[in-house]
């Protein structure tokens, strides 16, 4: 009885630290899926996520009334909405954030084809340790190959956005309703650079989303390719 008990102890020890090789070699329909193939599951996977998670940023409230990616003042701009809300100027307040998810939800409409293209693009080099990863492995992998390149692109659409929905009038108003009060400091922040930085934010999170779903619900595996590349994580 000993022995046995001993032989599954090693057993296990085994398993789990020969779980990488197992991954590696395990066949599908009669194959072994290569580095391309679990790539081309990832890519597929970050598809979904921006085609059934990423277009509800697109719609009105899309990020206002998500509490994942809303997007909430900068610190700088706190004492700002506190005094305009300790003198009643509450509405007034209201305006300012709606402006910044309004901007926001307009830009992402217009910068969806960036996202696609960018993951049309990213290669996976190591595409079965993400495919091991975390629940956004993925995700969080195409964050750090594409954030550079995607703000480039994305902060001018922001700009453009901000002016389309209305933004920086609201917010050039409200700043200089601000800074027309006695005993406070001017404030002027890069409203552009960080409704950028907070909307990109939200794109990846909402990626994410899917992703995980894919990762831990099989009946979200829609396609052969997602069933095949992804039950080799189930489990890990």
């Amino acid at each position: 009885m000993r022995k046995i008990l001993l032989i599954l102890v090693i057993f296990s020890i085994t398993s789990c630290a020969e779980l990488q090789q197992v991954v590696n070699s395990l066949p599908q329909d009669g194959g072994v899926l290569s580095n391309a193939d679990i790539g081309a599951g990832l890519r597929q996977a970050l598809d979904f996520g921006i085609d059934k998670q990423v277009t509800k940023l697109t719609q009105a409230d899309g990020f206002y009334k998500n509490e994942l990616v809303k997007i909430l003042l900068p610190e700088e701009l706190r004492k700002v909405d506190k005094t305009l809300r300790d003198i009643g100027l509450n509405k007034l307040a209201d305006e300012g954030i709606k402006a910044l998810n309004r901007a926001a939800e307009d830009a992402v409409k217009e910068a969806t084809p960036i996202f696609v293209d960018a993951v049309k693009g990213i290669t996976f080099n190591d595409a079965k340790n993400i495919l091991l990863g975390e629940d956004n492995a993925a995700t969080q992998y195409l964050e750090t190959r594409t954030n550079a390149a995607l703000y480039s692109k994305f902060n001018p659409v922001i700009k453009k956005s901000f002016s389309k929905v209305g933004a920086d009038q609201i917010w050039t108003n409200l700043i200089t309703k601000y800074n027309s009060m006695p005993l406070v400091n001017d404030v002027n922040p890069d409203l552009t650079d960080y409704v950028t930085n907070e909307a990109l934010k939200g794109v990846y999170t909402m990626i994410a989303v899917e992703e995980k779903e894919i990762r831990t619900k099989v009946g979200s595996r829609t396609t052969d390719l997602l069933r095949k590349v992804f039950v080799l994580q189930d489990g890990r």
